[in-house]
C-alpha cells in the first residue's frame, strides 16, 4: 500500500476502478449511480475499501471524485435518446415495477445525489432537465403500452 497521493497513483486507481468494477457496468448512467454510491452525503468523501487496500484512502477517494467527474460530464452531455435508453435499462434492473420506480424518481428525484460537488451549476441543471424529460418519455411510453397492449412498441418489458 502506498501512502500519499501523485497524479499518477490517481491515474493507476482509476484505471483499477474502470477496469475491475466499472467494466462490468452496462452504460455510464449505471456507472454513474455505483461511483455516486461511494460518496458519503454527510462529508463528500468518496470510499471504497478494494481501492484504499490497493492506494491508500487519500488516493481512492481522488481516484472516484475524478471518476465521477468524468462519467458525469460525458452523460450530462449526452443526447436525450441516450439518457432513456439507459434511463430504461437502469429501471429494469432494480427488480421493481417500472411504473414504482418512474413514480419515484419523478417524485422523490434521487438523480439529484448523483452531481459531482464541484460540478458547475449549468451542467447539473442541464442534467436534471434531461432527466426529467427522460422520465416523461419512459412514462408516456408505458402509458402508451398498458393502453394498447397490442401495440408494436417494443417497450412490454416497462408495463409492469
Amino acid at each position: 500500500m502506498t501512502t500519499g497521493f501523485d497524479r499518477n497513483s490517481v491515474r493507476a486507481a482509476m484505471d483499477d476502478l474502470y477496469q475491475r468494477t466499472l467494466a462490468s457496468v452496462p452504460d455510464d448512467l449505471g456507472r454513474l449511480i455505483c461511483v455516486a454510491s461511494t460518496r458519503d452525503y454527510n462529508t463528500g468523501q468518496y470510499h471504497h475499501a478494494g481501492l484504499a487496500a490497493v492506494f491508500s484512502d487519500d488516493v481512492a477517494s481522488r481516484a472516484l471524485a475524478q471518476c465521477h467527474r468524468e462519467i458525469f460530464e460525458k452523460l450530462a452531455s449526452s443526447p436525450v435518446e441516450a439518457l432513456v435508453a439507459q434511463l430504461e435499462t437502469y429501471v429494469q434492473s432494480t427488480g421493481a415495477p417500472a411504473a414504482e420506480v418512474l413514480g419515484s424518481w419523478a417524485d422523490l428525484q434521487p438523480y439529484r445525489v448523483l452531481v459531482p460537488a464541484d460540478c458547475e451549476k449549468l451542467a447539473a441543471e442541464l442534467f436534471f432537465s434531461n432527466i426529467k424529460i427522460a422520465l416523461l418519455i419512459l412514462r408516456a411510453r408505458r402509458e402508451r403500452t398498458v393502453a394498447d397492449p397490442q401495440s408494436a412498441w417494443p417497450r412490454q418489458s416497462l408495463a409492469q
